[in-house]
């Protein structure tokens, strides 16, 4: 994949069977002719009785017809034409006589979404903030997998006026970098919608004085005995609520999208401080909902469609009749219905210790793990979009299985129950010490199957990475990551949200993993990550970004290695001693910061390589 006079050019796979081209997504509909030949004119219009976003493309003996139903559906189109190896031309051609063109397969395609808005949302706000030139690589990636909308999640990370005590360290987005990014989703298909944590997750800002007296319980909150959280949630307050609209308002204001997502998940605190009276005469959720108006309502009398997440006022679907009323001319409100877990994920045995934290919290781990259950809002007029994830976070290699399973189960089901959008969250969680890359296959297969689950939930991803995104001739580099990413669970121990693989790196973190590793399996896993670094060597990749993505691909996998090696040593496995392990990490740690510089700012930096470093110093 190039870019080129900033639109997206796939590269035409070399060697496609002409009898079987392939097409990313997978169409819905699509014939091949095993002979024959198309060699003509391709005529285009526009056919407004496709579905909207959709196209169709008949290349036939006789005649070459390309209609789509809407400014979209041409753009998907086209990007299909290009992949059959048609030479488009711009995306200002009017419609009409797309010239000659030969050697072609015959081919009948009818294609278009089952959820109308696919988007994706990555973490700027734990530690990594991407460059521009991540940014834009991460748009031409959402493009070949036909997401149009996107998200930056923040929660201190942008530079708002009058605030730099708070992002000043965090090499933030700016509103340049805002309006440049704006700017480059437009040129391909994508709304990029404002977004600002406004409830929870406002640790950051709660850390500094300036803002301390804002928070909810501002000494933390006791949650068990010998356990007490930081402060992280924001005072159910009139003031708070005015606080956090203006930031949202500053974002909007440098953005086409009318769209904003407010945050409002996991208020753990709620209840427990300045809510707790309140809370006393009307319950938890309905704290939660009165805030909630507070802060919604003014942006839907500004004609903003609001997103908000569901995972509060879904323990009282009674509640979900107060919110908030769509403004004159707002899109209304909407909840974000998410899950991380596959359909069958283990539940792992936990410590008493562990367990009566997350009783606190109102965390289940019982609870089942598929959309069908979480999808309350169907029920409701209330509208969804569900909100699956990567499964990269709490990982170095991701975990591939996980994801591949939870992204297919929120397709199917968002299209069932009639969900108006399917957000990919791509979260950050304890250092963001995933590189981007990592990523790609589910970002790939999340925009598929949303796309079209019924034809895209058996896809080969890795090929299709191999061939549209690293240009990799060797088809390495997508195997690697399609077999490391299934290793988390190759140990005999059991994770949720999480990988054993990550969690033996860090002892000194909380980490939901349970059960005994399983010697022989984890020996297998030793090998198979020791031979994917090798195999590594053998890629041949030919994108812009080959060498940087070999580097941070080889220290991923080291760094699963050395917690593989350290699981080992807890099962008396034959393993290096301390000073092999130290001397190990250390090189992998000096690696970690190059790369990290490569794809990313440096404002994070040394609070993600700080879990490292913890680390290698229980080597001293």
């Amino acid at each position: 994949m190039t870019t080129h006079d900033n639109r997206i050019e796939l590269t035409v796979p070399s060697g496609v069977d002409e009898s079987n081209p392939m097409v990313f997504p997978v169409p819905r509909v699509m014939d091949v002719s095993p002979t024959g030949h198309f060699t003509g004119v391709i005529i285009e219009g526009v056919d407004p009785s496709l579905p909207p976003q959709g196209y169709e493309i008949e290349l036939s003996e006789d005649r070459g017809r390309f209609t789509y139903a809407d400014e979209a559906g041409r753009r998907y189109g086209q990007l299909t034409l290009q992949q059959l190896g048609v030479d488009r031309a711009s995306d200002s051609e009017e419609a009409g006589d797309t010239g000659e063109v030969g050697d072609m397969p015959l081919v009948h395609i009818r294609d278009w979404p089952d959820i109308p808005v696919r988007g994706f949302m990555l973490d700027v706000s734990r530690d990594r903030v991407p460059t521009r030139a991540s940014l834009e690589r991460q748009v031409s990636i959402l493009s070949v997998a036909r997401y149009n909308h996107l998200q930056l999640y923040i929660e201190h990370t942008f530079a708002y006026e009058g605030h730099e005590d708070v992002w000043s360290g965090c090499s933030p987005i700016t509103a340049d970098d805002l309006e440049w990014l704006d700017k480059l989703c437009a040129r391909n298909g994508i709304e990029l919608a404002a977004n600002q944590n406004c409830f929870g997750h406002m640790g950051k800002w709660l850390a500094h004085e300036r803002y301390k007296m804002m928070a909810d319980s501002p000494d933390g909150a006791q949650v068990s005995a010998g356990f007490t959280v930081l402060p992280t949630v924001l005072a159910p307050t009139e003031q708070n609520a005015d606080f956090v609209v203006g930031l949202v308002r500053e974002q909007m204001a440098l953005l086409r999208s009318e769209t904003v997502n407010i945050g409002c998940d996991e208020t753990f605190e709620l209840g427990r401080g300045e809510s707790a009276a309140r809370a006393d005469q009307i319950g938890i959720v309905g704290v939660y909902v009165e805030h909630l108006n507070r802060i919604a309502q003014p942006l839907l009398n500004d004609g903003a469609s609001v997103l908000f997440w569901g995972d509060v006022i879904a323990a009282d679907p009674a509640r979900m009749a107060d919110l908030p009323e769509a403004g004159s001319e707002s899109g209304g409100i909407t909840a974000l219905v998410w899950n991380y877990d596959a359909p069958d994920a283990l539940t792992p045995e936990l410590p008493t210790s562990v367990l009566s934290i997350l009783d606190e919290l109102d965390i289940d781990m019982n609870s089942p793990t598929d959309f069908e259950s979480r999808v309350a809002f169907a029920e409701s007029d209330v509208p969804f979009w569900v909100s699956p994830g990567t499964s990269t976070w709490n990982s170095f290699i991701g975990r591939w299985a996980n994801a591949r399973s939870n992204l297919a189960d929120a397709a199917i089901t968002g299209r069932d129950h009639g969900s108006g959008g399917f957000l990919v969250t791509d979260w950050g969680d304890n250092g963001h010490n995933q590189p981007p890359s990592v990523s790609d296959l589910p970002t790939l297969y999340g925009g598929a199957v949303s796309w079209c689950a019924e034809s895209n939930s058996e896809v080969d991803v890795a090929t299709v990475a191999n061939e549209f995104l690293y240009r990799d001739p060797a088809g390495v580099i997508g195997r690697v990551l399609d077999r490391v990413g299934r290793l988390d669970g190759e140990t005999g121990r059991v994770a949720r949200n999480d990988s054993p693989l990550f969690a033996a790196m860090f002892p000194h973190q909380m980490h939901l993993v349970g059960g005994r590793t399983d010697p022989t399996k984890l020996a297998n896993t030793i090998g198979e990550l020791e031979s994917a670094i090798d195999d590594l060597a053998g890629a041949q990749p030919e994108c812009v970004d080959a060498r940087i993505l070999l580097e941070e691909l080889s220290v991923a996998i080291g760094l699963a290695h050395h917690g593989a090696l350290r699981m080992a040593r807890e099962v008396d496995m034959n393993c290096p001693d301390d000073d092999w392990l130290r001397d190990d990490l250390g090189g992998l740690i000096g690696q970690y910061r190059d790369v990290w510089l490569e794809r990313s700012r440096p404002g994070g930096l040394n609070e993600s390589i700080g879990h490292l470093e913890q680390t290698l110093s229980g080597y001293n």
